[in-house]
């Protein structure tokens, strides 16, 4: 009796460790402007307007300005869109967090996500950090290639590079008028 248990125990722990779900993953990008942070948060800091600066974004509309309640659906060259919800903004500290509503696996291979964009002074300029966790696509076990973590990391890295370029260009080209 007590061998017949242990074995039956010890399948119990084996079909359950295999068979967990996703775990979050996480991306952290950062570039430096050459512009002071209130000059980036200038560009930056309107919530709604990532189209302004984010080379992926065809469009963006928001509601609710930069409050509580501010929302703003994206909409990718890709043909995707992004319905995300503002959690916080600091205009002091140059700063805000915000989530996705609700995934389009079309825009990012990626079934959740939460991020955190911060300007923070970097000698003469600027260090803009992009803070992400996220879950792959599919949160089964066994996901198919293009909504598996890797897919969910190189979408998620690509994208947040991609805004940060098109920002350091916007803010760095804004300051280069023509004689």
């Amino acid at each position: 009796m007590r061998l017949a248990t242990s074995t039956a125990f010890l399948l119990l722990l084996a079909t359950t460790a295999l068979a967990h779900g996703p775990t979050p993953q996480k991306i952290d990008q950062s570039i430096t402007i050459a512009a002071k942070p209130d000059a980036v948060w200038a560009v930056l800091g309107t919530f709604a307007k990532i189209d302004a600066w984010h080379p992926q974004v065809a469009k963006s509309e928001g509601t609710g300005g930069n409050g509580a309640d501010a929302r703003r659906k994206v909409t990718l060259k890709n043909g995707g869109t992004l319905d995300e919800g503002l959690d916080e903004l600091n205009a002091t500290t140059h700063s805000y967090s915000y989530r996705l509503s609700d995934p389009d696996l079309k825009a990012l291979p990626v079934s959740s996500y939460t991020a955190t964009i911060t300007v923070s002074p970097d000698g003469a300029g600027s260090k803009v950090e992009w803070l992400g966790r996220f879950y792959r696509g599919d949160t089964g076990n066994e996901p198919p290639e293009e909504l598996s973590d890797e897919a969910g990391k190189v979408a998620m890295n690509r994208y947040f590079a991609d805004g940060l370029k098109g920002l350091k260009a916007k803010v760095e080209g804004a300051g280069q008028a023509a004689p």
